[in-house]
């Protein structure tokens, strides 16, 4: 089958397109036709080994780890799906090798769900990673009730889009952080914006004087600073990108692949509750572009890989 791949550590030239190898499919997996694919920051921080002292690389990798498909052959103890079926996953396994930037991906069921009936499939591919570190963040971790205020950090990217919106979902008020020339785009998902840089601090504080109920970070650094400064009492901040939030008497966070969660991100979008926005899409050839799109830093929600065409 046709994929992307890389046999070592470093920047966007050392992926390769071409013949990669067939997946087996375990008894508890499910053969899924890759149709789109999204890119996230970690599809090039695991490139560029920076997720060495986590993750184990099989070389050669395939990278990615959200897929849209569907699903060629179920294995032989999986009842969930047959064939036919169309279908998301984040599929993430304890190492690196076997990733979604192919044809096909044997994606173990515990990944998967249904895909949502009203997004393509391209729409689709970037809601697993996202929506999930979304939803676990906002509702297990900071536990989002109806009428808390939430800060959520970067909030017109591929995560903070999702979050703006779930955490509206959920009732709260949602600030967030975002250029000005993303304002607009924030408004449109249910946030209120707020330019970030130098004088952020103020700025929230302009917005809610008593200081907002939790904070969803996705930057680090001295942001968490800023952010426990801008907490009302009994606030509750998580991060997705600086473990030091835990000296902040917060909670670091790394998303989980979760059928159910999963399940009920498909059930949002179809309710019309959560849209997936897509920047830019790639054909799989272009792979390495789409992720030194990505790490620009400076997307307007998702960035997709297409692999299969409508109706392949």
């Amino acid at each position: 089958m046709k994929g992307i791949s890389y046999n070592r550590y470093g920047g966007p030239e050392v992926l390769e397109y071409g013949e990669v190898r067939d997946p087996k499919v375990g008894p508890d997996q499910v053969l899924v036709r890759v149709r789109a694919a999204a890119v996230n920051p970690v599809d090039w921080k695991c490139r560029e080994g920076y997720l060495d002292s986590l993750l184990d690389a099989v070389f050669p990798v395939i990278p990615g780890w959200d897929v849209s498909g569907v699903v060629v052959r179920p294995g032989a103890a999986v009842p969930e799906f047959s064939a036919g079926d169309e279908v998301i996953g984040y599929v993430r396994e304890d190492f690196l090798s076997r990733g979604t930037f192919a044809e096909y991906v044997a994606a173990p069921v515990r990944t998967l769900a249904r895909k949502p009936r009203n997004l393509s499939f391209e729409e689709a591919a970037g809601l697993p990673l996202a929506g999930l570190t979304a939803y676990q963040v906002l509702v297990k971790a900071l536990q989002v009730g109806r009428g808390e205020t939430v800060l959520v950090h970067a909030a017109a990217g591929g995560v903070g889009s999702l979050a703006v919106q779930i955490a509206a979902h959920l009732g709260a008020r949602v600030i967030g952080t975002a250029s000005e020339r993303n304002h607009e785009y924030v408004r449109g998902l249910g946030g209120e914006p707020v330019t970030y840089g130098e004088g952020l601090g103020e700025r929230v504080r302009a917005q809610a004087p008593a200081g907002v109920d939790a904070v969803f970070d996705t930057i680090g650094g001295d942001t968490l600073k800023t952010s426990a400064n801008l907490l009302a009492t009994e606030g509750r901040m998580a991060s997705i990108a600086d473990p030091g939030v835990v000296g902040y008497g917060g909670r670091y966070c790394f998303v989980r692949p979760d059928t159910e969660d999963l399940t009920r991100l498909t059930e949002l979008a179809e309710q019309g509750a959560l849209r997936v926005p897509v920047q830019e899409t790639f054909p799989l050839e272009r792979t390495a572009d789409a992720q030194r799109l990505n790490r620009e830093g400076h997307t307007r929600g998702k960035i997709v890989v297409t692999v299969a065409p409508d109706g392949a």
